[in-house]
């Protein structure tokens, strides 16, 4: 059930146009089957299950990688077992760094945890006719994420939800009213120590 359910989600996400504002990476067919095998491997992940909900690919990051919250430099540069189990099945052609990915995955790394990372808006929202750039998605973009987000949510089946940042914290509310979120201070922008803060609350529970 669940690789199928997978399979369909994809299929779903390929269906979004790109725009003079949106890209959208699962278009690409190798982008899409990167972002397979990380949900199908989440799946066999032991532990508590923690979704974690960001803001929107970056263009540095998950544009080029199809899986939230990494860049082509972490699967290189972390030995953390999900990185390496990934780095022999999918291909990524940039391998240059991405700050939020780097912070994230060497907190996960030195923790030894393994959370399933989601977005508000799972495209990449850019300005006005420039892919090479990273914009915050827009109300009606977030509203569009909440079905992505809960579908998601079926699949996976989470302990723990929380948000990583404003815009990851209310899609999560929207799609899950009924459960508690966290908010964990996304780590860019000097983020970093709130961040690593926020999650160890977390980790706590």
């Amino acid at each position: 059930m669940s690789h199928y359910a997978i399979q369909k989600f994809i299929r779903e996400l390929k269906q979004q146009p790109n725009t003079d504002t949106i890209s959208n990476p699962y278009q690409t067919r190798q982008l899409a089957t990167n972002l397979r095998f990380y949900l199908e491997a989440m799946l066999q992940i032991d532990g508590p299950k923690i979704l974690l909900v960001g803001e929107a690919p970056g263009y540095k990051g998950c544009k080029l990688t199809g899986i939230p919250f990494s860049s082509g430099e972490i699967f290189q540069r972390f030995d953390h077992p999900l990185l390496q189990q990934l780095s022999q099945q999918i291909k990524i052609k940039d391998l240059s760094g991405e700050n939020t990915a780097t912070i994230v995955w060497e907190y996960l790394t030195a923790k030894g945890v393994t959370p399933l990372f989601w977005n508000s808006f799972p495209f990449h929202p850019h300005h006005h006719g420039n892919p090479l750039t990273n914009r915050a998605p827009n109300a009606g973009e977030i509203q569009q994420g909440i079905g992505y987000l809960q579908t998601i949510g079926k699949i996976y089946q989470p302990d723990i939800i929380a948000g990583i940042g404003s815009k990851g914290t209310r899609c999560a509310n929207l799609a899950f009213p009924q459960r508690d979120i966290p908010a964990i201070r996304h780590p860019s922008f000097g983020g970093k120590q709130q961040f690593i803060q926020g999650m160890n609350e977390l980790l706590r529970q």
